[in-house]
């Protein structure tokens, strides 16, 4: 098979869809591989690292698509690349329809047959090639929480440990999901006082078992959200439906009980955001305040750290991406159900039943 690895071009994401030793194993089986001038930079990885693996770098975009039998991506496509996507390509990547019209409606157009990482099922349940990339959301939220409560950045001037004789600041983690999981490690770890939300009685229980102390569990409602936030100064929206737009836990009428200064971090935004008052930010300009209270809402968070992320989902996409590789897309799903869950859409049709519920549009089982 030919395999194109295109440049990203979304605002500051430097992750790329393969490392070279990913390219390296790649072509050891017996495949092609067409990666764009530059596209490892961001991520540490020099056109020369690619070509020592066995890569043939092409100088634009255009030309990795044109000559790609499957594209292997980490953000979905954005406008300038929806012509480039062709009928019967395969492109491997992130894509969150749900939470976008736009993108949805061009890849029905170009006929590709769509697979997304965020829904492949592992062997043992779980989402692994989500699950990487959650990790280190999870990890920056409470990061970049931290940092815009400093007061220059619009954030209530606290900081997130305490010291002694001073409180730490309260943080909500709305989930307890990877995402949650992990943001709670890094907030209880700097010393913060932490509360994890959650609808499911069974992950509380074992939060509740694994934590640190400073790590508190609360089940979810919106009456228990409610009484949190007028004391609370950090909130991570960590809720994931996979494939479905996310549910809108806190609404524009529940930021008149936070104080002015607080911040919300959405990393549910990919899928639509768990705030109201969301819309996506990017790491250029990643903050705004609606009624005195930070969001943000950037939607490639771990774009920020592209060396560490982009070495987390190679490790986590490549077997998948040689299962594609070596024996084609149908193949390989006929002999991995969990792969199948992860096609979205097939020449035109959505063949995932939460994509099509959120865009009302005709579902078709892949199975057809």
């Amino acid at each position: 098979m030919i395999i194109g690895i295109p440049k990203e071009i979304k605002n500051n994401e430097n992750r790329v869809g393969a490392t070279p030793a990913g390219v390296k194993e790649l072509i050891g089986h017996g495949h092609k591989v067409y990666v764009q001038h530059t596209a490892g930079e961001g991520s540490g990885f020099s056109d020369d690292d690619y070509t020592k693996a066995g890569a043939i770098i092409l100088p634009t975009i255009a030309e990795v698509y044109a000559i790609a039998d499957m594209i292997i991506k980490v953000k979905e496509p954005i406008e300038p690349e929806y012509p480039l996507v062709r009928q019967g390509q395969v492109v491997f990547t992130y894509f969150h329809f749900a939470s976008d019209l736009e993108l949805t409606e061009a890849m029905i157009k170009s006929g590709s047959t769509c697979i997304a990482y965020e829904t492949v099922i592992g062997p043992q349940g779980g989402l692994p090639l989500l699950t990487p990339m959650s990790e280190v959301a999870g990890r920056m939220s409470i990061q970049e929480g931290a940092r815009f409560l400093e007061k220059p950045q619009g954030g209530k001037g606290i900081l997130l440990g305490g010291v002694p004789g001073v409180k730490p600041a309260k943080v909500l983690i709305l989930g307890g999901g990877v995402v949650g999981r992990n943001a709670a490690l890094m907030a209880s770890g700097l010393g913060a006082d932490v509360t994890i939300a959650d609808i499911s009685l069974p992950t509380l229980r074992h939060i509740s078992e694994v934590m640190p102390k400073n790590v508190k569990t609360l089940y979810s409602s919106t009456h228990n959200i409610e009484i949190e936030l007028p004391t609370t100064d950090l909130v991570i929206g960590s809720v994931l439906i996979p494939g479905a737009k996310a549910p809108h836990l806190i609404t524009r009428n529940m930021l008149k009980l936070m104080q002015p200064g607080t911040v919300l971090v959405d990393v549910a935004i990919d899928q639509g955001g768990c705030f109201e008052t969301s819309h996506p930010t990017t790491h250029s300009q990643p903050t705004y305040e609606v009624d005195g209270i930070v969001h943000y809402a950037v939607a490639n968070i771990p774009g920020a750290v592209p060396y560490t992320s982009t070495l987390a989902l190679t490790n986590a996409t490549l077997p998948y991406a040689l299962k594609l590789a070596d024996s084609g897309w149908r193949d390989a799903c006929r002999k991995d159900s969990g792969l199948a869950e992860g096609v979205n859409m097939v020449g035109g049709h959505i063949t995932c039943k939460a994509v099509a519920e959120a865009w009302d549009m005709p579902y078709v089982p892949l199975s057809l």
